[in-house]
C-alpha cells in the first residue's frame, strides 16, 4: 500500500503540522470507500491528515488533532484546518468554529464541519457546502468544483521526536566489527544440515505483498556477491509481482553453493481470492509443490495436478518459515491479511515447523536508524514494532529479527552485511530445531 501523495507534498504538509511523520491508514482504492473500512483502520487513531484526489488533478483535504469515531457528534479542534495544493504549496483555511471542526459520522468518510467530506455514503463522492460557519474557503479554489473522487487517503500524525528516541544500552547485543561479519560469514558457510542425508536447508518466505519477500534474496545474495544483485524480480505494484514458486540458492565465491535454499511465494493480498492460497501453504510445507509452479490464487493446487509432488521426500520439505513483514506497515496491518497470516501459522505449527518473524524497512520506519543502522537495537521504537510484530503473529519476541534490505544504494555495508547474515544464521538455526525434532520422532518409532 503505497502514498499517492508525492515527497515533495508530504514535506509541505509536515511543514505545517511541525516536526511530525505521515504514516498510511486509509487508502480507498485498496480498501473501498464504505464508511465501515474508514472507521475500522482510522478511528481512535489521534492526529490524522485525510486527503482527496479527484480527476481535475486537485489534492486537498483536512486535518484534525482529535481522533475519528462514529459518535454522530461535532468534535471540538481549535487545530483543525482545511487544505489544498496550490502551485506545489499548501494554501490552508483555518477552522473558523472550532466547537464544530469535525463531524463523528458512522455514514461517512473523513468529514470537517458541514463543509467538506468524504466518501458519502459509501460512494467516491465529495461532499461540499462553502458555509463559512465551519471553514471559509473558495470551492473553485479548493478542488474546482470536481466532487469525483478517484482516490482518498487517511495518514496518522506521528512524532519524530518519539521516533528518534534511543535507548541507553541496546536491548540486544550486537558487534557491529569487520571481524564478526567474518565469523557470521564463516558459519554459513562451513553449516551442514545434522541430518546427513541433507544437503540443503529450506526457507519458505511467507509475507504480504510489498514487504520485501524476492528483495530479501538480492540482498541476501548480494551479501555474497560483494555489490548489490537484483535476480529475483522486485518492484512496488499493488499485487505481487512473484507469480511463481521459487527456490533460489547462493552461490559463495569458489566455495560452491552455501547450505541454504530461499523458497520466494506470492504475496498475501487481504482480499478474498487474491495473493497466496492458505491451501497452497500446506502444500509447498510438505514439499509437494515444484519449483516454477505457476501460482493461482483462486484455485490451489489439487493432488491430481501434473504438477503436483506426491511422495516428498525430507529434502523436499520446508525446513523453516519466515514471515517477512514491513515494519513501516506493521501497526495498520488490515485484519483480514492478519486473519491470514494466523490460519498459515496454525498450519505450520500442527506440522511443527520452525517460524521467526524478518521485520524489513526498519531504516524507512524510524529517522535514527535510517541515519546510523547500528542504532536499531538502541531504537525504542523499532524494539516496539518487533514487539507488536510478536505479538500479532503470536511468535516469541526471540524469534523476530530486523533487516534491512539493499534497495537503494549500489553497493554493499557492513552493517547492512550483518544483519542479513544474522537473519540467515538464526534460519539455520532453527532449521537444525526442526531436524533435532525429526531425529527424535525416528528414535522413538526405532524404540
Amino acid at each position: 500500500m503505497n502514498p499517492r501523495l508525492t515527497k515533495a507534498q508530504q514535506s509541505e504538509l509536515c511543514s505545517q503540522l511541525g516536526n511530525v511523520t505521515l504514516k498510511l491508514l486509509y487508502k480507498a482504492s485498496v480498501h473501498g470507500y464504505a464508511a465501515a473500512e474508514f472507521h475500522q483502520r482510522c478511528d481512535n487513531q489521534g492526529p490524522t491528515l485525510s486527503v482527496g484526489y479527484n480527476d481535475s488533478s486537485f489534492v486537498f483535504g483536512g486535518y484534525t488533532s482529535i481522533s475519528f469515531d462514529q459518535s454522530g457528534a461535532f468534535g471540538k479542534d481549535a487545530e483543525a484546518f482545511l487544505f489544498t495544493f496550490n502551485r506545489g504549496k499548501v494554501l490552508k483555511h483555518q477552522v473558523t468554529n472550532p466547537a464544530y471542526a469535525v463531524l463523528m459520522h458512522g455514514n461517512h468518510g473523513p468529514y470537517f464541519g458541514d463543509n467538506l467530506g468524504f466518501c458519502v455514503n459509501g460512494q467516491a463522492v465529495v461532499y461540499n457546502s462553502p458555509s463559512q460557519d465551519y471553514y471559509n474557503f473558495n470551492a473553485a479554489e479548493m478542488h474546482g468544483n470536481d466532487l469525483q473522487l478517484v482516490e482518498c487517503e487517511v495518514y496518522k500524525i506521528g512524532d519524530v521526536s518519539a521516533e528518534r528516541k534511543l535507548l541507553e544500552k541496546p536491548w540486544r547485543n550486537m558487534a557491529w566489527t569487520p571481524a564478526n561479519r567474518r565469523q557470521l560469514l564463516d558459519q554459513i558457510q562451513t553449516y551442514k544440515p545434522i541430518i546427513s542425508s541433507l544437503t540443503q536447508v529450506k526457507v519458505l518466505l511467507i509475507g504480504p505483498v510489498g514487504a520485501g519477500k524476492s528483495s530479501l534474496f538480492n540482498s541476501i545474495k548480494s551479501v555474497f556477491k560483494g555489490h548489490v544483485t537484483n535476480q529475483a524480480m522486485t518492484g512496488g505494484a499493488a499485487t505481487s509481482l512473484t507469480t511463481q514458486f521459487r527456490t533460489y540458492q547462493f552461490q559463495a565465491g569458489k566455495t560452491g553453493k552455501l547450505p541454504i535454499t530461499l523458497c520466494d511465494t506470492m504475496g498475501l493480498e487481504e482480499t478474498t481470492g487474491a495473493g497466496l492460497s492458505v491451501d497452497d501453504v500446506s502444500s509447498m510445507l510438505r514439499g509437494h509443490i515444484k519449483d516454477g509452479y505457476q501460482f493461482n490464487a483462486a484455485v490451489p493446487l489439487q493432488p491430481e495436478n501434473m504438477e503436483y509432488h506426491e511422495s516428498p521426500d525430507l529434502k523436499n520439505r520446508i525446513h523453516c518459515v519466515a514471515y517477512v513483514i514491513a515494519a513501516n506497515k506493521i501497526a495498520i496491518m488490515p485484519p483480514e491479511l492478519e486473519g491470514k497470516l494466523n490460519a498459515i501459522r496454525s498450519k505450520v505449527n500442527l506440522i511443527g515447523i520452525p517460524q521467526l518473524v524478518l521485520l524489513t524497512k526498519v531504516d524507512e520506519a524510524c529517522p535514527a536508524v535510517e541515519e546510523d543502522l547500528t542504532n536499531v537495537y538502541r531504537s525504542l521504537y523499532i524494539k516496539n514494532k518487533l514487539q507488536e510484530a510478536s505479538q500479532r503473529l503470536g511468535i516469541p519476541l526471540s524469534c523476530v529479527v530486523p533487516v534491512k534490505n539493499y534497495t537503494h544504494g549500489l553497493e554493499v555495508d557492513q552493517n547492512g552485511d550483518i544483519l542479513l547474515l544474522t537473519a540467515v544464521n538464526q534460519m539455520l538455526r532453527f532449521a537444525d530445531d526442526y531436524f533435532d525434532e525429526v531425529n527424535d520422532r525416528l528414535s522413538n518409532l526405532e524404540d
